[in-house]
């Protein structure tokens, strides 16, 4: 988007899971005096703290944080409200002279959030109401089958307990008769609303898994598991599409039963690790990132300070 003279500037830092983007964009945000718009698709929802990693007390005062603790779990939450949500902030803070840091490893906030959406087709209420009815009696697992029947590629762009991904591509094809990955063909993602400097960041892999393993053991000890519990306690069903995301879907398996504690943290561990081969891979496709070592947030403030300058 632009102002009458010139196209908005913002900065994105971006990269897989455990790679330390909440410490860097921290540091290179003291350093230039921006602020943060979270682009998490999980730390949109309150009370689920721990299992999303979201900044801390500390941190958020450290550095004012957007979108964060934004729905309650029960609540639907999409990239197209992502967007409206995080244009207002941007342009809000660009009247202000405020830069603006979009830090996060959901690819496509960030891709929506540079290139726009598609315009949304009209969905049939019926086949909505359908549709969840169904994913709440059967689980994700059959929806993802039909999906593969309908759009296999959509499908093979989703996780088979992506819930509300799932249902969203197949609301379209189904309303539509036209395969959602045909409309995300057609859009392209070509034009950029904003002047953007994408900065990714990088570890070795052996790095990253051992940093992904550990942060797990850190939030097994910090209390995931207990807030869990205080979130069924609340009311908020397994089947959510928020409660079936990385690790919380793992820790209610747990708790009724399906799992033992040693398997479930292995498998969690695992499932972590190829989520971040996901996000690595979605990144790797995405257009004009710049690659920088996780640990160089001195080299990260310098390219920030020229882009903005």
């Amino acid at each position: 988007m632009s102002s009458e003279s010139a196209p908005i500037r913002i900065v994105v830092i971006c990269g897989p899971t455990g790679t330390g983007k909440t410490a860097a964009a921290i540091e290179i945000a003291q350093a230039i005096g921006a602020v943060i718009v979270s682009a998490d698709s999980m730390q949109v929802y309150r009370y689920m703290d721990i299992g999303t990693a979201k900044p801390t007390p500390a941190e958020r005062a450290a550095v004012p944080h957007h979108l964060i603790d934004v729905v309650d779990p029960d609540g639907t939450f999409n990239a197209q409200q992502y967007v409206a949500l995080a244009d207002a902030v941007i342009e809000d803070d660009f009247r202000r002279k405020i830069p603006v840091l979009v830090v996060g490893g959901t690819g496509l906030y960030i891709r929506a959030l540079r290139y726009g959406l598609f315009p949304a087709p009209q969905i049939d209420p019926l086949i909505r109401s359908v549709l969840r009815t169904e994913v709440s009696e059967k689980g994700p697992a059959a929806l993802y089958a039909r999906l593969r029947e309908l759009d296999p590629q959509s499908a093979a762009a989703l996780h088979p307990n992506d819930t509300q991904r799932i249902l969203r591509a197949l609301e379209v094809s189904l309303s539509t008769g036209r395969p959602f990955s045909s409309y995300l063909k057609d859009h392209g993602f070509r034009s950029e609303r904003y002047a953007t400097c994408v900065i990714g960041l990088y570890r070795e892999r052996e790095v990253l898994y051992g940093r992904i393993d550990r942060r797990v053991d850190d939030m097994l000890e910090n209390g995931f598991l207990q807030e869990v519990e205080r979130l069924l306690q609340m009311g908020y069903a397994a089947g959510l599409a928020s409660m079936q995301s990385l690790g919380y879907r793992h820790l209610v398996d747990f708790i009724e039963g399906r799992m033992n504690w040693d398997e479930t943290v292995r498998t969690l561990k695992r499932d972590t690790r190829h989520y971040a081969k996901r996000q690595m891979t979605w990144f790797q496709k995405e257009k004009n990132i710049i690659w920088i070592d996780a640990n160089r947030t001195d080299a990260m403030i310098a390219v920030v300070k020229d882009f903005l300058r």
